[in-house]
This record gives C-alpha cells, sequence and structure tokens, in this order.
C-alpha cells in the first residue's frame, strides 16, 4: 500500500509547496489596506508551506510517473487538503470561526460553489474578501489543471491529472501536442478574460477592491461577494449587464474561446453545438420567465422584470451564485426552473457545474433514438452531435453519470431532512452544492445563507460540493474495491 500511496504524497507535497504561493496575494493586499492581519497570512502562509514540506521530503525516494488511477486519488486528496489548509487564516482572523464552517467556507471558495456561512462580508478585513475570491478564482479553472503545467517542470507528469479533473464526457481532446502546454492555454485565456472584468466593473463604478473579487467570482462561475447582499448592493443595472455578459463567457468552453483567439473569429462559437445550445435555452429561458413574472404582477412593467429575471437566471444557471434581489419570494415557478437550469445549462470546460450541455445534447439523442427504434427495431442510427457520431461508450458513460447524479442528490437530500431540515431547504441547499451553483431556497436562499446549519448538514453539504466538482465519478471510484486491488 506504501507503494502505491507515497508517491502521491510526495507529488501532494509539491502541491501544498506550491498553493503557499497564493497567499501574497492577501499579503500584499493587506499591506495595501492596512487592514492589520498581515502577519496572520504570512502564518498562514509559513504553514502551508511547512506542511508541503512535511510532506515532500520523507516521500522523496518514491518518486515516480504517476499511473492513471494515481490521479483520481491526488485529485481528491488536493481538494480536500487544499480547502483544509485554507481554513488557516479564515480561523486566525474571523472570531469564534469553528473548523467545520471555515473548511466549508474554503470548500466552498476552492469548488467555485459561493455558498457562505458568513455574515458582515463588507466589514470583514479586506485581505480576507482577497483570500476568499482568490480561491474562487483558482478553482475555476481547477487547482490541478495549475499544477499539470507546473509538475512537468518537478519532473512529474501530468495527463493522469488533466483526464481526472477536466470536466465533460470527452476529454481526450487537445488543444496543443503537450497536456502542460494546453493547460497554459487555457490559463492565459482564464487570466486574460479576467483582466478585461475587472477593468469593465471599474470603469461602471465599482472600487478595485469590489472589481478584483467580483471579476474572480465571475469568471470562476464562484459567485462570493464583498457584501452580503450580494451584486444587489450596488443596485446598478451597468454592473448587472457587466457581470451577465462575463457570467456567459464564463459558461462557454474556454477551449473554443482559445480555439476563437488563435483563428482570431467568432467562427468556433458558431461550430460549437454546446454554445448554441447553452445561449438558446439562456435566452429562451430568460425571456418565458420575465413575461411569467410580468403575467403575475410580480414587476409592474416587463423591463424591470427582465433586469431581474435576466442577471439572476443567469447567474443561477450558469451556476455563479450572485443575486441582486430576493427571488424566493417570486412564484416558485421561477426560481425552481433556475435551479434546473444550473443542473444543465454549462457547457463541458466552462467553469461551471452540474450534467452540463453536451452530456444533456447526449441523453436527449440517445432517448429521440430509443424512440425511434420502438417505430423501427431495425433503424441504425447513431448518436450525433453536430453530426459527429457519438461512440456508444460515451453515451453509456453519460447514462452511468446521470444515475450517479440523481442518486447522489436524491441521497444527500434525505439525509438532510432526517437531520431536521424542511423538504424545499435540503432539496435546493443539495442542488446548489452538487452544481456549484450557490443559492438555494428558503432557508439557503438569496436573503439567507448556509450559517443556520448544523455542524452534520455542513459536512453534507461540502461533501456535496466536492463531489459536484469532482464531477462524481473522480470521488466515488475510490469508494469501489477494485480500485485499491492491485
Amino acid at each position: 500500500m506504501k507503494y502505491r500511496l507515497f508517491p502521491i504524497l510526495h507529488v501532494m507535497g509539491m502541491m501544498l509547496a506550491c498553493f503557499s504561493v497564493t497567499y501574497l496575494m492577501p499579503i500584499v493586499a493587506s499591506l495595501a489596506y492596512g487592514d492589520g492581519v498581515l502577519f496572520e497570512f504570512i502564518d498562514a502562509m509559513a504553514f502551508c508551506a511547512l506542511a508541503g514540506f512535511a510532506l515532500w521530503f520523507p516521500t522523496r525516494r518514491f518518486k515516480r510517473e504517476l499511473q492513471p488511477r494515481d490521479g483520481f486519488l491526488l485529485v481528491t486528496l488536493a481538494w480536500v487538503m487544499m480547502a483544509a489548509i485554507a481554513t488557516v487564516p479564515l480561523m486566525l482572523v474571523i472570531p469564534n470561526l469553528s473548523f467545520t464552517d471555515a473548511f466549508f467556507e474554503a470548500m466552498s471558495g476552492l469548488t467555485t460553489t459561493g455558498s457562505t456561512v458568513l455574515t458582515g462580508l463588507e466589514n470583514l478585513p479586506a485581505s480576507i474578501n482577497i483570500w476568499r475570491h482568490e480561491l474562487n478564482w483558482l478553482g475555476g479553472m481547477g487547482i490541478i489543471v495549475l499544477a499539470v503545467a507546473i509538475l512537468p517542470l518537478l519532473g512529474v507528469g501530468g495527463m493522469q491529472l488533466y483526464k481526472a479533473e477536466t470536466p465533460g464526457p470527452m476529454k481526450d481532446a487537445k488543444l496543443t501536442p503537450r497536456i502542460a502546454s494546453t493547460a497554459k492555454a487555457l490559463w492565459l485565456v482564464y487570466f486574460g478574460v479576467t483582466m478585461a472584468c475587472i477593468l469593465s466593473l471599474r470603469l461602471v463604478g465599482m472600487n478595485w477592491l469590489d472589481a478584483i473579487c467580483h471579476a474572480f467570482a465571475a469568471l470562476s462561475l464562484g459567485g462570493f461577494s464583498t457584501y452580503d447582499a450580494s451584486v444587489g448592493q450596488f443596485d446598478s443595472p451597468a454592473i448587472e449587464a457587466v457581470l451577465i455578459f462575463f457570467m456567459m463567457v464564463a459558461g462557454f468552453n474556454f477551449a473554443t474561446h482559445f480555439v476563437a483567439l488563435r483563428q482570431r473569429s467568432l467562427g468556433a462559437y458558431w461550430v460549437d453545438v454546446e454554445a448554441k445550445a447553452f445561449v438558446a435555452l439562456i435566452v429562451s429561458s430568460t425571456l418565458v420567465c420575465t413575461t411569467y413574472l410580468w403575467v403575475m404582477d410580480t414587476y409592474d412593467d416587463w423591463l424591470t422584470a427582465l433586469r431581474y429575471v435576466a442577471f439572476n437566471l443567469v447567474s443561477i444557471a450558469t451556476d455563479c451564485g450572485f443575486s441582486s434581489v430576493d427571488y424566493d419570494k417570486w412564484p416558485i415557478f421561477v426560481p425552481m426552473w433556475m435551479l434546473f437550469l444550473s443542473c444543465i445549462s454549462v457547457c463541458s470546460g466552462s467553469t461551471g457545474g452540474g450534467i452540463k450541455m453536451i452530456r444533456t445534447l447526449i441523453l436527449s439523442q440517445q432517448g429521440l433514438r430509443e424512440l425511434q427504434k420502438l417505430i423501427h427495431p431495425a433503424v441504425v442510427n447513431p448518436v450525433r452531435i453536430g453530426g459527429v457520431p457519438i461512440p456508444q461508450s460515451i453515451a453509456g458513460a453519460v447514462l452511468g453519470f446521470i444515475f450517479l447524479y440523481a442518486l447522489t442528490v436524491g441521497e444527500l437530500t434525505f439525509f438532510l431532512i432526517a437531520s431536521g431540515m424542511d423538504f424545499i431547504s435540503a432539496f435546493t441547499a443539495i442542488i446548489a452544492c452538487i452544481n456549484n451553483a450557490g443559492l438555494g431556497l428558503n432557508a439557503v436562499g438569496p436573503a439567507q445563507n448556509f450559517q443556520s446549519l448544523t455542524d452534520f448538514q455542513t459536512w453534507i453539504c461540502s461533501l456535496a460540493m466536492l463531489a459536484g466538482r469532482l464531477e462524481i465519478f473522480t470521488l466515488f471510484v475510490l469508494f469501489t474495491p477494485y480500485f485499491w486491488r492491485r
């Protein structure tokens, strides 16, 4: 067993050592704003680096190339251990914050869920808000994808990690011949769009701190804010419009952005079947829900309804988690439809969560194919996406994923109900966490947060976040007996 675990712990140690560098951003913020928590972040940075060294040094003689199954264990350990390490500055700075709540907050940040157990966000030290949003931003493209670009420099290959971490059912497609180059290309696109979002938010009225934090949250689809009222604090149509645009950008496959930039053409989006379906679903849903609220007299005029529906629907459908109003008070159809969209809308290779649009399209085509076979049993009609036949193995994997997804949602919901939570709160809390969408309804709605949950309920939601971010299979394969057999 040690020959299986020690090489993974060796790489884990290097990753933690690299992760300690991320504390530099809140350290600089603490110096710039003079918020009085500089030494807490220095201590946290030192602790992270020492923890990494403590794992790396004793296991250095077990260094070897990772095997395919190693990637799954390393990915899961990385998310759990980095979330645990990221709790240190939160617990040092925020009075009476338990490890359970700090872990939930860190896991929510790294998995880009955006759920929070904190209140008085506007009164937190600037560096703590920077840290929370940096966790969002790092989690957006995946800490592991970042490590794929770094580990080759340390003599460890990264293909196994990339296949375990990258979202979507077709993971072998590469943008560049080398996997490290692919990871770097994706990060360059991600970084460039983030900078554009920061500048845009600054131009429409945010200060630099709010612009940086909300841009990090928007591009990662993480949903953290520097205010308890989230984006509603600003009450600005211009800010909402900018965030809508960049949330939609983050909902696309970043590989498509890369191809569009390389070709200097928007044609890449037109030939992307996922992108077209994503936009069509969001636009049509926005128009239908706007008209519904207007007809139900929730708002006096259609344009006002359009403003609030467009922002909040895009935020939840893309699994971001911002809010501008308490949509829990809307007729139940609209917020429930928004949560349904959070399950299926975003593209594979985006920073969003849930089932993803590509799986939705494959499953839809598979269903139509089965209906056709009822009428014409001998027909040969493979599932096609964009005119390209999809191998039956992929269609089978999609069906397996949907089953495990539904089973996980059901079981975790029952755990919360058994612990005393009402059905709507329990169900929407799990949907929000497993889709990394941030907000549910009732006790976990936009006017509330997850602070009222018991420790048991908080750990269940943390598990849902992790399972959703790692797309079910990567986590649950560790609990199968054949994973551990030699």
